[in-house]
């Protein structure tokens, strides 16, 4: 048994199951904190899924208060403006101004980067003494401090508090709730990175583009300074998807079909690389209950959301802020769970409902909807607002500042 002391603080331990952009987000706020977290990976090198992530400012603005705002500038590109366009003949629908504006208006940047940087640029920052890996969490049983972890390896870590930042096949959350069914949405994805200049007839390639249409939509956003255009193709899939790991191989040319006649631009990005797996949308239902004794939920594992807000890190990065500021000092880590849930389940629900809408709307026929959806996106710095510009630190400053002036 692998036994974690209490750190000098008298905070019980915590591990956390899942080296992904959440978990190791918490293990660096925490850490700040003066807690000491032990981060699970069931990889033997750490490996994210997926190709891009979009970070916007109520994320950007955390990762700049953890000391990281350099590096992350670094290897993240800042859109030049937010796109929406007519899928069929490109036309313009809205534009949202560029990065200058987006810092002016929110209070951070906007970024996309490979997921991979991302994770390396966290795990960097917390280093590998509290990291371990190829240790793939295989069940959990109350006992000891609160939790015991085992682990595939054979080890078993002792938790005061054991949180589930595993994704959305999470093992935290089937004992947490004991297990639930995703909901697919009837759509499915397509991905890929492609070399900008295999894309001759991409209008504003530094841009973040929506491209609308029946049926379908494509997002893309530069990466890598520009020079690489992180894509997302969606189509409608209606037939009951039945592969377990929301991902199945596609006939080829699978992917081109909902786009037939569509603008060039978007059948050459999509052509221009290898054609990718077909991924399953899902997302899963809100919870009423985050935690069960002394284990917790944080991000996808509590509320896996479509990716239609580009919200999935964001929100897991904020649910990292708010689970580590409950956690500090906590004497009673049940209620403290409780009430990190109650400060986070309202927001990622209407974040979650907020995605699935905007999954059919951007698929919307030509008509009277659709119209009313392009007035809806002409005005979307104002329907923005809510979300990127949210600072997840203000009350947690605020109740350090009370707790300040008490002592």
């Amino acid at each position: 048994m692998t036994a974690i002391q209490a750190p000098v603080s008298g905070t019980p331990p915590v591990v956390i199951i899942g080296a992904g952009i959440g978990g190791l987000t918490l293990a660096l706020l925490l850490r700040q904190r003066g807690i000491v977290a032990e981060v699970l990976e069931q990889s033997a090198e750490l490996r994210e899924v997926g190709a891009a992530v979009a970070l916007a400012a109520n994320a950007t603005r955390v990762l700049r208060h953890l000391g990281l705002g350099e590096p992350l500038a670094r290897a993240s590109t800042e859109p030049a403006a937010l796109i929406y366009r007519d899928g069929r003949d490109g036309h313009l629908i809205a534009v949202t101004p560029g990065p200058r504006w987006y810092r002016e208006t929110f209070g951070a940047p906007f970024g996309g980067l490979h997921r991979a940087a991302l994770q390396r640029l966290l795990a960097d920052a917390l280093g590998l003494e509290h990291l371990h890996l190829d240790c793939r969490a295989v069940a959990l049983e109350e006992g000891g401090a609160g939790m015991l972890v085992h682990c595939s390896s054979g080890a078993v870590f002792e938790a005061g508090v054991a949180v589930g930042a595993d994704g959305v096949h999470s093992l935290v959350r089937d004992w947490v709730i004991g297990g639930d069914e995703p909901v697919y949405s009837g759509t499915s994805g397509f991905r890929g990175l492609v070399p900008v200049g295999l894309l001759p007839r991409l209008p504003d390639p530094g841009a973040l583009q929506f491209w609308m249409g029946p049926g379908a939509h494509l997002l893309h956003y530069p990466i890598d300074g520009g020079r690489v255009i992180n894509f997302l193709a969606v189509i409608d899939t209606p037939e009951r998807w039945t592969a377990p790991a929301w991902l199945e191989g596609a006939e080829p040319g699978a992917h081109l079909e909902a786009f037939a006649g569509w603008h060039p631009a978007v059948t050459e990005m999509l052509s221009a690389v290898p054609q990718s797996p077909r991924w399953g949308l899902f997302a899963r239902r809100p919870l009423a209950r985050w935690s069960r004794g002394s284990a917790v939920l944080l991000g996808d594992a509590a509320h896996a959301m479509l990716p239609h807000q580009g919200q999935g890190a964001n929100q897991t990065i904020e649910d990292a802020v708010v689970l580590a500021a409950e956690l500090d000092g906590a004497s009673d880590i049940p209620a403290a769970l409780r009430r990190y849930a109650a400060r986070r389940r309202a927001r990622t629900r209407k974040v979650q409902l907020m995605s699935w809408a905007a999954s059919a709307a951007l698929h919307l026929p030509d008509g009277p909807a659709a119209r009313r959806r392009d007035a809806y996106v002409a005005q979307m710095p104002r329907h923005l607002a809510w979300i990127h510009g949210y600072d997840v630190l203000t009350p947690v400053q605020g109740d350090l500042a009370r707790t300040a002036g008490a002592g």
